[in-house]
């Protein structure tokens, strides 16, 4: 549509015959709720060429429709990186009807909005308006060119998983995986990362996210940098090393927060918790936690905050305290309750602490839960999992015992340590309860080591505890010294003492923790002064005679 400007269209009086140029103008809504016409800087020829040409100057401004969806889509997507979850995903669902009505809009607006919509309601743990979105996405690619194949295929995929079609889904991620290991565009290297990790292959969804943190970051991307980081981060700890995973959260939460994205920001501190809960770090637990569950709640973040809380939880179940694990993971995983993808996940950490808390009974329900989702097949670990949450309720003692041998034979396939150290430890008691210490020594012993080497202290002590019930020797005597006299360090000061105790100045060890210099110089001084040692070189021949825990 074509229509002079209010303020009367611009004339020049040439000899030559009159032509008519159109400007180009964006239409911006001002404070007062008023629209004005902003033509810019590309644009401003056109203006010098009416002017020359001496025809009448004629603005194309967009239909009111287009307009709003502009608005919309650029108010939903501000409100996706800092903002409510809900605000977001009805702007963006807004702009997308708006855009959809408006003729001649540009179709990439709606696919931008709807694909924004769904993240945001899967944020939000909105599973009907995520599937709402998704299946709208689908529609808005129809007769779309080959080279969106890859994103229909991941929409469907996506799509298939909530609905619990395993088969469907899979299909289709296989085919986004496909895709990917043959592109070098990040979009398409991410989602590719993202279809790994929903098919269990750990080890591919962690060299599909690396190639897509790299393309990420040669295109200055910072906004699917800090995206990629979280998958990635969520790889590396299904693959049981929570410090590569702990790192690549690090950088992703530097990434968000530099680009202004605190919503991703509160994601990844979700996930610091989760890597230092294992490590047995309570107090970067409790402050990385809080902060999450700050921006969580206040932006409606669903996913984020059950993410939050499970690593508040298996902070508890490090320490000895299944009571109160039972009791923050039981909102999260009865129906209705926790985000509906990360609720699975949660279940086998739950039966585990409400056996040990002795309610075995509020247990059982969620087993069947969990038999449903390995049924799956597609989380490759479900299986051990549920192998080991059966041999806990089993109440036939040859029952538990054969259970807990199967669920060990299926952690063979399991990338890290920490799962299956899990299953040794809960094995090694049970042996030790049943008065088999011999047989208990020798799981209990390997559930140590493999705790020692993915760095969870505090599983690695309930492990030493439960070895020194059965009779096992103390450790060597310089070790045991050591050992003792770091015990008095929190998790984050025996880490900048290591840190320390390789050579590295306080600037590298500040800049490889993400912490102040400050800070280390505090925590520096605390700890010669809980060592008696007056040196870096006597910290160092300290911590050189302990095992990396």
């Amino acid at each position: 549509m074509r229509r002079r400007p209010p303020h009367a269209a611009a004339r020049a009086t040439a000899s030559a015959q009159p032509q008519r140029s159109a400007v180009a103008a964006n239409v911006r809504r001002l404070d007062d709720g008023s629209l004005a016409l902003v033509v810019t800087d590309t644009d401003a020829h056109l203006l010098d060429e009416a002017a020359r040409s001496g025809g009448p100057l004629l603005v194309r401004v967009a239909p009111p429709d287009a307009i709003r969806a502009q608005v919309e889509l650029a108010r939903g997507l501000k409100a996706l990186g800092d903002g409510p979850a809900d605000d977001a995903c009805g702007s963006l669902l807004l702009a997308a009807s708006l855009s959809a009505r408006s003729p001649g809009a540009d179709p990439r607006l709606a696919l931008t909005a709807i694909l924004g919509a769904a993240d945001a309601a899967w944020a939000a743990g909105d599973r009907p308006t995520c599937l709402t979105a998704l299946a709208a996405a689908r529609l808005a690619l129809a007769g779309r060119p080959a080279d969106c194949e890859q994103l229909r295929d991941h929409l469907l995929g996506l799509r298939a998983l909530i609905e619990q079609r395993p088969a469907a889904a899979a299909e289709a991620l296989r085919r986004v995986l496909a895709h990917g290991q043959s592109d070098d565009a990040p979009d398409a290297l991410h989602r590719a990362s993202v279809a790994a990790l929903l098919l269990g292959d750990v080890e591919a969804a962690c060299r599909t996210g690396a190639r897509a943190l790299a393309a990420s970051r040669s295109q200055g991307r910072d906004d699917l940098a800090a995206q990629t980081l979280e998958y990635l981060a969520y790889a590396e700890m299904r693959a049981g090393r929570h410090g590569r995973a702990r790192t690549h959260a690090r950088e992703g939460l530097r990434t968000a927060l530099r680009s202004g994205r605190a919503n991703t920001a509160a994601h990844h501190r979700a996930v610091l918790a989760l890597t230092a809960s294992v490590e047995g770090d309570t107090e970067e637990v409790t402050a990385q936690a809080a902060l999450a569950l700050s921006t969580a709640r206040r932006h409606g973040l669903e996913q984020t905050r059950t993410l939050a809380e499970w690593a508040l939880a298996r902070a508890d179940l490090g320490r000895g305290r299944p009571e109160a694990a039972a009791s923050r993971l039981g909102g999260l995983v009865r129906p209705g309750g926790g985000h509906f993808a990360v609720r699975p996940l949660i279940v086998p950490c739950f039966i585990e602490a409400a056996v040990l808390a002795g309610r075995p009974d509020v247990a059982r329900p969620a087993l069947d839960a969990l038999r449903l989702w390995a049924g799956f097949g597609i989380d490759r670990a479900a299986s051990a999992r549920l192998a080991r949450c059966r041999a806990l309720l089993a109440s036939d003692d040859s029952e538990a015992d054969a259970l807990y041998r199967h669920a060990l034979e299926l952690h063979e396939a399991d990338l890290g340590d920490y799962e299956r150290a899990r299953t040794r430890l809960l094995y090694g008691n049970w042996l030790r309860r049943h008065r088999r210490p011999r047989d208990a020594r020798l799981v209990l012993r390997e559930a140590l080591h493999g705790f020692e080497r993915c760095g969870a202290s505090a599983w690695a002590d309930q492990a030493r505890s439960a070895l020194r019930a059965t009779g096992e020797p103390s450790p060597a005597p310089d070790e045991a010294i050591a050992l003792g006299v770091l015990s008095s360090l929190t998790p984050h000061q025996l880490r900048i003492a290591r840190h320390v105790a390789t050579g590295a100045t306080n600037r590298e060890v500040a800049q490889a923790l993400s912490v102040s210099v400050r800070t280390v110089d505090h925590h520096l001084r605390n700890i010669f002064t809980s060592l008696g040692v007056r040196s870096r070189v006597e910290l160092a021949r300290l911590v050189a005679g302990t095992p990396e825990r």
